[in-house]
């Protein structure tokens, strides 16, 4: 009887031991069903498989194959869809295969052709140069595998694509397809096999789809995929962004055939902003920089890196003698010195005197006739040689002329000469007198030097501008140094033969003198219709273009053969985005600045750095 109530007593605690154990099972079920895993995070809510799409959670997508290429396949032609701006997934798989059975494939396909051939010639059929063609591939693929210049591969190619919405996934479907089309590439979508597609797209190495296509060695390299446009240099400055692939812009605008670049975008589009940057970072590894600054927007930059700023104004004490030489070292500038600085002579005052108008039907009426150009000829040849010049270098460093000395000599010459000077008195002794008919008192021997030109008349603007970029030169000339000339606000100078063609000059000759001309305008339309503003454009090897208007997009797609995709994307690019064109390659770049550089650039402090 003891023994019994031992032995239920002990049952009875194996069971209260095996109850205890399973709530404590039962907890931990519990807890666990509470701890979200990776899986949990990673993993989509729902899944939804169709005929045609699929839908992953909030996501639609679709996968289409490649089936069908054409005889040729050219490099880079898979580029297009690689940076097309759509979120897609593109999957590869390569097979290798064993060449002696591809030789013995080959061998049959080559027989059958010929047997075809032969048939067809004996029915007297006119001869098929489709087949001739297969023929001929046939046996030079052969020769190829013979020699193991060749290998022969499966190739399967995969695309699944991505969108919000079902009207949106077919939108795509159709870029993608119209973008294979164009180039023969045939492509399906995977009718009944969505969840295939997928697997086959996701990074597990799973060709559940198994569509594929004979390739040689040849056709498989056209189809590397890393093609999207990249400007990574090892040396240069930073530009921005690379839109494409998130890569940096780093570039040495002088490691070009030259160092120019031209600057389009309409107002507000942050052209400026850009080109501050860019001359506050070229800065930083030596380069000096020389601005011409029409709007007064250099100023801060200019006061904080300790740069020259130069205001030009009827009332301010600054003068530009348009008669300097340069003082050059290389003997063949300096003989040819005072000859160059005669022909600049010649469009300036072509242009003080109201350039070249168009009359009445349509035929351009120029500033001098035949005589008053041979008379100003030789006025400005006795001016230099009463002050003691001539073609001599050894002259060059007496004391230059003015415009004053000029219309001296004018007024007691013969012929159209006193004409000649009444027309130039306003620059003497007129409302314009003072700031560019006296001896020069600046120096600009300082990293960056600013010339404002806002405050003068509108009607002096183009000269100052003109005369401004003489001086410039002959510095320039004189002593090369790593320099970039920023010339905003350039459409101003184009309006003007004499000044466009002084401009373009500049433009060819610049790469010479170690120096980069940066042209900015948001006239885009008259710049490019003039003949020496595409000319300009055509000496650049760097181009900028920003937000344009709806007018002027047509016109720069024409200049640089955008795509319709780029030429949509010009007319709506957010402020600080843009194609950024250097040499042969063209990116969609995203200008960025830092905290501190934002600073000292923009010219509102409330504003904030183009995003």
């Amino acid at each position: 009887m003891k023994k019994r109530n031992k032995t239920q007593q002990l049952s009875a605690a194996q069971i209260a031991s095996q109850t205890q154990i399973s709530e404590d099972l039962e907890i931990q079920r519990a807890f666990e069903q509470g701890i979200t895993t990776l899986r949990d995070l990673i993993s989509p809510s729902s899944i939804e498989i169709h005929s045609d799409y699929f839908r992953l959670g909030t996501k639609y997508g679709r996968t289409i194959y490649i089936y069908g290429y054409p005889r040729t396949l050219y490099t880079g032609w898979l580029s297009p869809i690689i940076n097309i701006d759509e979120v897609l997934d593109v999957s590869m798989y390569i097979y290798p295969v064993d060449t002696q059975v591809v030789m013995k494939n080959l061998r049959k396909k080559v027989t059958q052709l010929e047997a075809s051939m032969n048939v067809n010639n004996d029915k007297g059929k006119v001869r098929d140069p489709e087949l001739e063609a297969a023929i001929n591939d046939a046996e030079e693929l052969r020769d190829q595998l013979q020699v193991g210049a060749e290998r022969f591969f499966r190739f399967g190619l995969y695309v699944t694509i991505w969108a919000d919405s079902k009207d949106e996934l077919k939108f795509v479907q159709q870029k993608i397809e119209t973008l294979f089309g164009q180039q023969m590439v045939f492509s399906k979508v995977a009718t009944s096999q969505q969840e295939q597609g997928m697997q086959s797209c996701l990074p597990q190495c799973a060709d559940q789809l198994q569509i594929r296509r004979n390739m040689n060695t040849g056709a498989i390299s056209t189809s590397f995929p890393f093609t999207s446009a990249d400007l990574t240099q090892e040396k240069g400055i930073l530009y921005g962004i690379n839109m494409h692939n998130n890569g940096l812009v780093i570039f040495d605008r002088f490691s070009l055939e030259n160092a120019n670049l031209v600057v389009f975008a309409k107002s507000g589009a942050g052209k400026s902003f850009t080109v501050k940057l860019e001359a506050l970072r070229s800065m930083m590894i030596g380069s000096e920089i020389l601005i011409i600054d029409p709007e007064n927007e250099y100023q801060k930059l200019c006061d904080a890196v300790g740069g020259s700023y130069i205001r030009l104004s009827l009332n301010s004490d600054v003068r530009i003698n348009p008669f300097d030489l340069p003082k050059v070292v290389d003997s063949e500038d300096a003989n040819d010195a005072l000859r160059a600085n005669l022909v600049t002579l010649h469009g300036l005052f072509r242009l003080m005197l109201g350039g070249n108008q168009v009359g009445p039907n349509g035929q351009v009426v120029p500033a001098l006739n035949a005589n008053e150009e041979a008379d100003l000829d030789q006025a400005l040849i006795d001016t230099y040689a009463r002050a003691g010049i001539t073609s001599d270098p050894l002259t060059h460093q007496s004391t230059p002329p003015t415009i004053m000395n000029l219309y001296d000599t004018l007024l007691h010459m013969e012929g159209t000469g006193p004409e000649l000077a009444q027309r130039l008195r306003k620059y003497t002794t007129g409302t314009f007198a003072g700031i560019f008919s006296q001896q020069s008192n600046i120096d600009i021997n300082n990293q960056m030097v600013v010339f404002n030109i806002r405050d003068l008349e509108d009607e002096l603007r183009p000269v100052a501008m003109y005369i401004v970029l003489s001086h410039i030169w002959n510095v320039v000339r004189a002593q090369q140094k790593r320099r970039i000339l920023i010339v905003d606000e350039a459409w101003q100078l184009m309006k003007y033969d004499d000044s466009a063609s002084f401009l373009f000059s500049l433009a060819k000759r610049a790469r010479k003198y170690y120096l980069g001309l940066t042209t900015i305008t948001q006239d885009v339309e008259d710049f490019m219709t003039s003949k020496m503003g595409r000319a300009i454009v055509a000496n650049s090897s760097m181009q900028l273009l920003l937000k344009q208007s709806p007018s002027a997009v047509d016109v720069l797609s024409d200049v640089f053969k955008l795509t319709e995709e780029e030429k949509k994307r010009l007319a709506n690019f957010p402020v600080g985005q843009g194609l950024f064109f250097a040499g042969n390659n063209h990116v969609h770049i995203q200008i960025i600045a830092s905290d501190t550089e934002e600073s000292l650039i923009t010219t509102n402090p409330t504003a904030r750095q183009p995003q």
